[in-house]
C-alpha cells in the first residue's frame, strides 16, 4: 500500500487519559471537515453521536459532555474514505496509529467498534498482539453482543453511528443504542433509564 492520505482530522487529547473508561472508534473522518467530531457547532458526527448516546440513556447535550463522562471519540482513518469499501491494506496501515492512541488509555474497559472498518482495525490490533483475530467474520447483526476481549478490554462490534448513517434504519439505531448502553454499563457510566 502506498502512503495514506494526509489526515484531515485528529482526535481530541483528553487532559487526563486515565479518566477515559470507554472509547468509541468510528470508521473515518467526515467528508466535510465541519462535520467531524468537534468540527463545528453543527457537526453531523457530533449531532448523530449525541443522539445515539441519548438513545442509550445517557442524558448529554454535546460530545464535550461525553468526554466529561469518560468517553473518548476517535476514528480508524484520520481522513475521509476514498471509496465505499476500504481496502484491508489501508486499514492495516492506519491501525498502528490507532493502536498507539488506544494504548494511552490505561483505564479503558471497553471499545465501541462502530462499523466494519473499526471492527477490522480491532481485529488487526488483536492479530498484532495475539496472532489471531478476536471478532469472527460475519454480518454485524450476527456478531454484535458476543463477549470479545483483548486483555481486559471488552470489544463491542456495532453499526456506524456517525453522520447520516445514524438516520438510515430504525432497527440499526435500536441496535446501536443497545450496544452503547451495554458498553456504558460495563464502564460504570450511569445512564438515566
Amino acid at each position: 500500500m502506498s502512503a495514506l492520505p494526509a489526515p484531515t482530522w485528529a482526535p481530541a487529547v483528553p487532559p487526563d487519559p486515565r479518566t477515559v473508561r470507554l472509547v468509541l472508534v468510528s470508521e473515518c473522518a467526515a467528508p466535510v471537515t465541519d462535520d467531524d467530531y468537534g468540527g463545528s457547532p453543527d457537526s453531523a458526527y457530533d449531532a448523530s453521536t449525541v443522539l445515539a448516546f441519548r438513545a442509550a440513556g445517557l442524558p448529554i447535550e454535546s460530545t464535550a459532555d461525553l468526554a466529561g463522562h469518560g468517553v473518548h471519540l476517535t476514528t480508524v482513518l484520520r481522513y475521509p474514505k476514498q471509496e465505499a469499501r476500504v481496502p484491508a491494506a489501508e486499514i492495516r496501515a492506519a491501525t498502528a496509529e490507532l493502536a498507539t492512541e488506544l494504548a494511552g488509555f490505561p483505564s479503558a474497559v471497553a471499545w465501541l467498534l462502530m462499523g466494519d472498518v473499526a471492527i477490522a482495525a480491532a481485529n488487526q490490533i488483536a492479530r498484532d498482539r495475539t496472532g489471531r483475530r478476536l471478532i469472527p467474520a460475519g454480518s454485524t447483526y450476527r456478531i454484535r453482543g458476543g463477549d470479545y476481549r483483548l486483555d481486559s478490554i471488552r470489544l463491542f462490534p456495532s453499526y456506524l453511528q456517525a453522520g447520516p448513517a445514524w438516520f438510515i434504519e430504525r432497527s440499526k439505531r435500536q441496535m446501536i443504542a443497545e450496544d452503547i448502553a451495554a458498553a456504558l454499563d460495563l464502564a460504570g457510566i450511569a445512564r438515566s433509564d
